[in-house]
């Protein structure tokens, strides 16, 4: 069986795996003030271009975003995100139980389009009943989206000023980032997301790592008990040490990017293939996850074979489907695939 249904079926890239071993008898203090959680803080820092900023390791992607939201809001406002932003689209009414609403903006291929972003500002706050309603209390952005495309330098520019103008802040999901960084077609680096966001995180889960996410608040901005608001709702690993050294052997080298690098290429071999082959891209995606619109008939057949991910109905006789490349991705396990599309489609 191949699998290119997501970018987390695998376990840890083998530079994680060793190093956990290599520590793992040691005695470190808990909750994430252990040495390696220290050294990985300050390598991120150093990589972002931030070092007043700060970091801090949660397990999860869902847990970082509820975690982070009901942290930075305060109780009567919500977040703003596109349509199909992860909070807002797959993530189970997760910040909902927080109590935060999620209000969403039409999406232009996964992204807000900032001219959209600004109306919307300006006339909830010109509304004269806008005392009765949960206020927009930040803006929520993916990146990559969950359509696999990227802000540019210019689009997350504007938005970030357009936070600036309304007082809010500016959160970027990273579940993806590196595969963002890694991107041919970016024009963003991570100093320059410190910059212009108020908080982000570096996905961790899928990039490499057994799980764990790293926030970044880069202008040492963390908010006030944000260890005990992790705790509260359930996000505080008592052997924080298991993300620390993760992160630390992630930023050790460039482990990171190199490994992000690996997905791209794969992506862009595979994408080439389906060129090729005349398949049918419901849009065009620069990172790891590809979508195509395919014949049921076919998927049927082909998922004996293959793992790839469902993403919306098409019509009656088609369906849109994502192939992820990873950064555990292999050259013959795109060529597998692609032999495979030779003989269902």
């Amino acid at each position: 069986m191949l699998y290119f249904q997501n970018d987390y079926s695998e376990g840890a890239h083998e530079a994680i795996l060793a190093q956990l071993v290599r520590t793992n008898g040691e005695k470190l203090s808990p909750y994430g003030s252990d040495i390696y959680s220290a050294a990985a803080k300050e390598k991120i820092l150093t990589a972002c271009g931030c070092p007043e900023g700060d970091v801090f390791f949660i397990s999860g992607g869902t847990q970082t975003n509820a975690i982070v939201i009901a942290a930075m809001l305060r109780g009567y406002e919500a977040a703003v995100a596109a349509r199909t932003g992860h909070i807002n689209f797959h993530e189970a009414g997760a910040i909902e139980a927080t109590g935060h609403k999620v209000l969403d903006l039409p999406h232009h291929l996964g992204k807000i389009d900032p001219a959209e972003l600004r109306q919307f500002l300006t006339d909830f706050w010109a509304d004269a009943n806008c005392a009765h309603m949960a206020a927009p209390g930040m803006v929520y952005l993916s990146h990559p989206t969950e359509y696999g495309t990227l802000y540019t330098r210019g689009e997350l520019e504007s938005i970030s000023a357009i936070c600036r103008e309304f007082d809010i802040p500016l959160f970027l999901d990273g579940a993806r980032l590196g595969y963002g960084l890694a991107s041919r077609t970016t024009d963003l680096d991570l100093p320059t997301i410190a910059r212009l966001c108020d908080v982000f995180y570096i996905g961790g889960t899928k990039v490499g790592a057994l799980c764990g996410e790293a926030v970044v608040f880069p202008k040492g901005n963390m908010p006030k008990a944000f260890l005990t608001t992790v705790k509260q709702h359930g996000g505080l690993l008592a052997k924080g040490r298991l993300l620390g050294v993760q992160f630390d052997a992630l930023f050790t080298d460039h482990l990171y990017l190199s490994i992000s690098q690996n997905a791209i290429d794969r992506a862009e071999e595979m994408k080439e293939g389906f060129q090729k082959r005349g398949l049918t891209f419901f849009i065009d995606s620069p990172t790891n996850q590809q979508f195509l619109v395919m014949e049921n008939r076919t998927l049927e057949a082909l998922s004996q074979h293959v793992a790839y991910g469902f993403w919306e109905k098409y019509d009656d006789t088609h369906t849109v489907v994502r192939f992820a490349t990873s950064w555990a991705t292999t050259k013959e396990d795109v060529a597998d695939l692609l032999a495979l599309l030779d003989q269902y489609c």
